[in-house]
């Protein structure tokens, strides 16, 4: 495993890590045993960071991680989330009372004194400007309840004045071959700022594996389907705010990128870490298969500067125009 520092902070953590949301709800079927191997494989590898948040599975993917991590406290560090539990444009949910309150209840769901990086989970950018928030983590922080903190944000404007909070030291963005605006200004500004870049959804929520159809269909409890249109939250989070069938297309087109790549996702996952302002990947997964599989991603061969430049022309023509939702 290879290792990248988060922005200017003292924490060196494995450039492909995981992300928790598939394992805690909302993305179909889960076993909590197979999660469990998943978590542990991941370690073995190497991996020292995973990603999690306080409403997915209503903390169970907390408290998974809280199994799996048992007795390596000290070298496994843990980034959660909050705000979503509560309703996010109410500045009440986060007042220092209410923000204390998420913060303990993580700690407790994950069987720790301190969270490594707390996160705003994707707060409306009038709450990043009101500013209350982040003087509670500064207060949070100096307490030693949380380590570090930064902010999940949907769009560039929001991390661009996420940016502008000295105290931010990481910022969790969407990113992939089917979502490149973020390179742009984004990402240069929060390397010359030290803040770290975690990018979710490195797969597009699965379309960038190449292995789904148009005739592909999701569970009632799986956001690919109850969200597919933005029917709960930014459409952004799902399929990187594509329609589905036109996204199966786009990906059809980008097969090309797995030869002498090992497979799609893994090709899709590389071209993101190729870009230097990347601190890691945090893709998700059910079992040990799909970590297995994403873990291949550090040996994967790196992109030319010819086809960076055919990935970028084939993003400007062929598929900005169809992203929906606001980034």
């Amino acid at each position: 495993m290879k290792y990248r520092q988060l922005g200017d902070t003292e924490l060196s953590i494995s450039e492909v890590s995981f992300g928790t949301w598939a394992i805690g709800g909302s993305w179909g079927l889960s076993n909590d045993d197979e999660a469990i191997k998943g978590l542990h494989l991941a370690m073995e590898a190497g991996v020292n960071f995973f990603d999690t948040a306080d409403v997915y599975g209503s903390g169970h993917a907390e408290e998974l991680l809280a199994k799996a991590t048992r007795g390596k406290e000290d070298d496994i560090y843990i980034a959660t989330k909050f705000c979503r539990a509560g309703d996010i444009y109410d500045s009440k949910t986060y007042s220092e009372e209410t923000v204390r309150q998420y913060c303990e209840d993580s700690l407790k769901r994950l069987n720790r004194e301190r969270i490594d990086l707390y996160q705003i989970h994707c707060p409306p950018l009038a709450i990043l400007k009101d500013g209350h928030v982040f003087e509670v983590l500064d207060k949070l922080k100096a307490e030693g309840k949380i380590r570090h903190y930064g902010v999940s944000v949907e769009t560039v404007e929001e991390g661009l004045f996420a940016l502008s909070k000295p105290g931010v030291k990481a910022l969790q963005v969407i990113y992939n071959l089917f979502r490149q605006k973020p390179a742009e200004t984004l990402f240069p500004q929060a390397k010359a700022a030290g803040v770290g870049i975690l990018v979710r959804l490195p797969l597009a929520s699965g379309l960038l594996t190449g292995k789904f159809t148009e005739t592909s269909t999701f569970a009632a409890d799986d956001h690919r389907n109850f969200n597919a249109d933005g029917a709960q939250f930014n459409v952004g989070e799902t399929f990187a705010g594509l329609p589905f069938t036109k996204g199966v297309e786009l990906a059809r087109e980008l097969a090309w990128i797995a030869e002498g790549r090992g497979n799609m996702a893994q090709a899709s996952m590389r071209w993101i870490l190729d870009n230097p302002n990347i601190t890691c990947v945090i893709p998700g997964f059910k079992n040990e298969r799909q970590v297995a599989d994403n873990l291949g991603t550090s040996q994967t061969p790196s992109f030319s500067g010819e086809e960076w430049a055919r990935l970028q022309t084939f993003y400007e023509d062929r598929v900005k125009d169809y992203i929906r939702g606001p980034y």
